[in-house]
Parts: C-alpha cells; sequence; structure tokens
C-alpha cells in the first residue's frame, strides 16, 4: 500500500529530473557551441600558447571546461535513466526498479561528479548567468535524484514486506 502511495511522488521527481537535464544539456550545448566557435584558432605556422588547454572557454573560468563537459554528460545520462524510470513508473513492479535503480545511480554519480567541478567554478568566481543557472540545476539536480532513487527504493521495500 505504502508503495503505490510514492508511485505520484516518484513520477512527480521523474518529470522534474528529466526537464531539469533537459535545461542542462540546452545550456550546456551553447557553452559548448560558443567555445567552439570562439576557442584558439591555431594557422599554418603558428605555436600554440604556452598553457594551451583543449577545454578553452571564452567565458567562465579555469574549471568551465571540466564543468561543461561533465554536466553535458551527466545530463545525457540523467535524460536516458528518465526514460528507464518512465518505464519503471509504468509498470510500477520488482522486475522493472533494477534497471530504473541504476540508471539513475549513474546519473546520480555523473551529476555529483559535476556538480563538484560547479563548486570549484563558483569557487573561482568569474562566470555568466546562463553558466550560474546550470550550477544550479546541477546542484539541485543532486538532490533531487538521490530523493527519487531513495522513493524507489522505499517503495520496493515496502513491497517486499506486504
Amino acid at each position: 500500500m505504502a508503495g503505490e502511495q510514492l508511485k505520484p511522488v516518484a513520477g512527480l521527481l521523474l518529470v522534474l529530473n528529466f526537464c531539469m537535464y533537459a535545461i542542462v544539456l540546452g545550456i550546456g550545448g551553447w557553452a559548448m557551441h560558443k567555445a567552439i566557435d570562439h576557442g584558439f584558432i591555431i594557422g599554418p605556422g603558428l605555436h600554440l600558447p604556452a598553457h594551451f588547454s583543449p577545454i578553452y572557454f571564452p567565458m567562465g573560468n579555469a574549471a568551465t571546461g571540466f564543468f561543461v563537459l561533465f554536466a553535458l554528460i551527466a545530463g545525457v545520462v540523467g535524460v536516458a535513466s528518465a526514460i528507464s524510470g518512465l518505464n519503471h513508473i509504468r509498470r510500477w513492479d520488482l522486475d522493472s526498479l533494477p534497471a530504473a535503480a541504476s540508471a539513475a545511480t549513474i546519473a546520480w554519480t555523473l551529476t555529483l561528479l559535476a556538480m563538484g567541478f560547479a563548486c570549484k567554478e563558483i569557487e573561482l568566481r568569474v562566470r555568466n548567468a546562463r553558466l550560474k543557472t546550470m550550477e544550479a540545476f546541477m546542484i539541485s539536480l543532486s538532490a533531487t535524484q538521490l530523493i527519487y532513487i531513495a522513493v524507489i527504493h522505499g517503495a520496493a521495500a515496502s513491497r517486499r514486506r506486504s
């Protein structure tokens, strides 16, 4: 009975996480596009700068490239975990739980990694409003994804007891 009461909570968290991961992908895609268009241009006969970084972003600070890259990876895996979670919400049985829980856990760990770079980027201070928005979403996602994992496991535990 308690497992059925958690189904709407899991569904709401799933939709929320999907939307936030989609926004992260949109902002991260913009940042990657800008970095590619406005990065270092090395022509024939020119040498790389002394402190050249292949993850150079014209906006932000030294952590921006790593943050954007890992946020994009976390976003793609997060969207994939939401699709797997949708199947679990639809079926809502113990057979669909392992796939949804493992995908959600992998997305959460990648989100934590991106959140770590977001914290470093915040510490270094120089960044624009879009990056600040993406940082806020990654920090929020680290919490909401963990709550989603706890809810689907809690519902499964209550179904096993009954």
